[in-house]
């Protein structure tokens, strides 16, 4: 169903415009995480903060929310009295109104922290926050990630209704995050990896690292899932539909391995590819013995020629002293002749 909001204007007609459809996705590029890493370096070696917070730039289209370019914020806090903190809205206001004259599509989609948690104070700086953005985004952005996968998580304000009659309070909801890039930002980020990644590592190599980092960040998932499954059933955390329904339709769509024919292809399939990766081997092993033997053979057809050159030329040198022994030989016997 899609909601409308309905006004009149001054000749009494009904207009009606659609509601914006809610946040469903929130995707990063790789300029922001680019920009908050450098923001809390820089102020890591200057302070004792433990956190900084910035504004975030971007658009939104049909519930998914791009965010393309942030700037930093000057941020204080006392840690011991979450009421008390500083955001310098005047700097916020000069830096927003010079975005705008580069880009004006960038509009205020919310705001950062490095977190790596939630903190009691959050709240009042999104209602803060609010006041540029009506639906303001909170990305919490991990600067020193220790676990694996993303090290973004996107939260969103909502009310909270209470089942004893007390007032709402606000809190937040979990929004899905994801990295994404254009392509020019996809270029930027495979330069600046050519310095980082081992050149002298094959591409094999990489892949398999790549399969292991991806295998252990599905393992630690799959651990969340099974604590998360065993305080439900020992009663510790409430049964969360949506998330049992989400967790039904996963194992729903793994295949049934129990399959003789199924087993039997997979078997096939990965006897062809060792086979061929076998094949490679020696076929490069074969070519690395060639290569050496042929190596062997110039360095050795090398050293005879330069041996045979300085023979020659220790031959020349003898001719030559023995010519120049005869020739004083000559004069010294034409001199007593004539005396």
């Amino acid at each position: 169903f899609q909601h409308y909001y309905i006004t009149n204007n001054l000749s009494s007609s009904i207009m009606t415009t659609p509601a914006p459809m809610p946040i469903e996705t929130v995707v990063v590029h790789p300029l922001v995480l680019l920009s908050v890493v450098d923001h809390y370096n820089r102020i890591d070696k200057v302070s004792s903060q433990k956190r900084v917070v910035g504004i975030l730039l971007g658009s939104r289209h049909k519930g998914v929310l791009d965010v393309s370019n942030s700037f930093a914020v000057p941020f204080d806090e006392d840690e011991r009295d979450p009421d008390v903190y500083f955001l310098d809205h005047d700097y916020l206001e000069s830096m927003y109104a010079m975005f705008k004259k580069v880009n004006a599509k960038e509009k205020i989609v919310g705001w950062y922290h490095t977190g790596p948690k939630l903190h009691p104070n959050d709240i009042k700086i999104n209602e803060i926050i609010k006041k540029y953005c009506a639906d303001s985004v909170l990305v919490i952005i991990d600067a020193k990630p220790k676990d694996l996968g993303l090290p973004t998580d996107a939260y969103i304000a909502v009310e909270e209704v209470h089942d004893d009659g007390t007032p709402t309070t606000r809190t937040f909801d979990h929004v899905k995050s994801e990295i994404g890039a254009e392509e020019a930002e996809e270029v930027g980020v495979e330069h600046l990896l050519r310095d980082i990644k081992d050149t002298t590592v094959g591409t094999l190599s990489q892949h398999l690292t790549t399969q292991v980092v991806a295998l252990k960040s599905l393992h630690s998932k799959l651990q969340d899932i099974s604590v998360y499954l065993t305080q439900v059933s020992d009663g510790k955390l409430p049964v969360n539909h949506p998330i049992i329904y989400q967790l039904q339709d996963v194992f729903n769509l793994l295949p049934n391995l129990n399959v003789p024919d199924l087993m039997k292809a997979f078997t096939v399939k990965t006897n062809d590819q060792n086979l061929v990766m076998y094949t490679a081997s020696i076929i490069r092993a074969v070519i690395a013995l060639h290569s050496l033997i042929n190596n062997k053979t110039t360095n050795r057809a090398a050293e005879k020629e330069g041996s045979k050159k300085v023979q020659n030329m220790i031959e020349v040198e003898k001719e030559d002293k023995e010519e120049k022994e005869k020739d004083t030989k000559e004069d010294s016997n034409k001199k007593e002749v004539k005396s």
